[in-house]
């Protein structure tokens, strides 16, 4: 929530004064999930896709705050889930990377194009794997048709983001079973040659191991 409400903060302060008060007000309405002032803006003629000085659309902002309403009556109303900000991000990729299960699942059906990638070359699926929203890569690897072994810019998967990156804990034991059911690849390396395997071993993360050795990880 500090991360989304920093997030948010940046946004507006550096947003505001470079857009249109027609733009500004869907904004707002969208991060405080109004949505008859939402209706009420676009109505009146704002443009769903209405972008601030940083590229970043309403939808965009519904996820960033997790405004589940909102992102469904901008979807209805037509919003781009492809979108890409300044900083790369998409409405889709952000979702991702924030575990919003149920504003994936909405977006599903509105076309994602799954060649975007993040300012790190990653998909939606590594940063949530990262993060180890369970629900979010139960989705992505179920629905979604996501490569599960894209490689992103530092040279690592979805897998790799899960040993490296993760604690070892419950979330990211059961994203390491999920992404292994989806096909992911056990014994695709880093750019040094080392193994998620290796990785796991090494970090202590014990029932990780377990679970990529049982898939026939080296």
């Amino acid at each position: 929530m500090k991360f989304v409400i920093a997030f948010l903060s940046v946004l507006f302060a550096q947003a505001v004064m470079a857009q249109p008060v027609s733009t500004q007000r869907l904004h707002e309405a969208v991060t405080r999930g109004d949505t008859k002032a939402i209706a009420a803006a676009l109505d009146s003629g704002t443009a769903v896709d209405a972008v601030d000085r940083n590229g970043q659309t309403a939808l965009l902002l519904a996820v960033a705050a997790g405004k589940t309403e909102a992102a469904r009556l901008l979807l209805q109303r037509g919003a781009n889930v492809n979108a890409q900000a300044a900083n790369q991000d998409t409405p889709w990729l952000l979702a991702g990377a924030l575990g919003r299960t149920a504003i994936l699942e909405l977006m599903l059906s509105h076309k994602p194009d799954l060649s975007l990638r993040n300012r790190f070359g990653g998909s939606a699926l590594i940063p949530a794997c990262e993060r180890g929203h369970v629900e979010t890569i139960r989705l992505l690897t179920t629905k979604s048709g996501i490569d599960v072994n894209h490689v992103n810019n530092l040279g690592w998967t979805c897998l790799l983001e899960i040993v490296i990156l993760g604690d070892g804990g419950p979330r990211h034991v059961e994203a390491t079973r999920l992404v292994v059911a989806a096909g992911a690849n056990v014994n695709l390396a880093d750019r040094d040659g080392v193994t998620p395997l290796t990785h796991a071993q090494r970090r202590g993360q014990t029932v990780v191991a377990q679970v990529l050795a049982a898939a026939g990880a080296k």
